[in-house]
């Protein structure tokens, strides 16, 4: 499968990525796509990327037994990116959201930077911790292009698929980039007397269109079942 099918370095017009079996981390991607020259960057719009969906950071998802078979729901009503590039101040509620762009949760890092003395209680010298986090989302516009906008909190993709099938479950997103293609935003709590650390959250967006939905046997790679525009549901081949 291709994790990125075209990237340009800074000195050539383009180069092109070998097919993998497995998808690179979106750590990896967006690290490749925020090395790239701007202009360089601009050119890779267009361009197919695919990335697994973290589903032990998605509060939607749920799998439901019933017999033989279960009942596989990805709820997407809170997966709303509020970022200031994703309003949209004029939207009418009653025909259009608010925020523009919906999201998958890709991946999260964190990382820890150390620790430093500091009083932030007059007297008490402290131990500061300080941490970093990285998550990694796959932002989109076309969310109502698999099904029509709708108030129902359960909407969303779903699939029908043996239970023996959701043992090793995952899900792959299929998408093709857009401009900006990239994304970042930065938010910084300071370590406080109750909260000894130093937080930073980076929020790194690959920006595209979502063209497909792919659950997944995470062992074995095999696609269980597709999910493409029009329908927001698919079974087991």
């Amino acid at each position: 499968m291709y994790f990125l099918q075209q990237v340009f370095a800074a000195a050539a017009a383009a180069a092109i990525f070998s097919q993998a079996v497995a998808v690179e981390s979106a750590e990896r991607q967006f690290a490749v796509l925020a090395h790239l020259p701007e202009a360089d960057l601009k050119a890779t719009a267009g361009q197919s990327v695919e990335v697994d969906v973290d589903l032990a950071g998605s509060s939607g998802f749920s799998v439901e037994a019933e017999g033989n078979f279960a009942e596989v729901s990805y709820r997407m009503a809170f997966n709303q990116i509020t970022e200031g590039w994703s309003w949209r101040p004029q939207a009418a509620p009653d025909s259009a959201d608010y925020y523009r762009y919906k999201f998958l949760p890709l991946q999260s890092v964190a990382v820890e930077h150390g620790e430093y003395v500091h009083e932030d209680k007059i007297g008490v010298p402290q131990q500061m911790k300080v941490s970093w986090r990285y998550d990694y989302f796959l932002a989109f516009e076309n969310l109502y292009d698999f099904y029509p906008r709708t108030d129902d909190a359960d909407a969303g993709f779903a699939a029908r698929l043996a239970v023996a099938e959701t043992k090793h479950l995952g899900l792959r997103a299929k998408a093709r980039l857009i401009d900006p293609v990239i994304s970042e935003s930065t938010t910084f709590w300071k370590a406080t007397y109750g909260k000894p650390t130093d937080f930073t959250l980076k929020k790194r967006y690959l920006i595209g269109v979502l063209e497909a939905l792919d659950f997944v046997d995470t062992d074995s790679g095999q696609v269980l079942c597709r999910i493409l525009p029009g329908q927001a549901r698919c079974t087991a081949p």
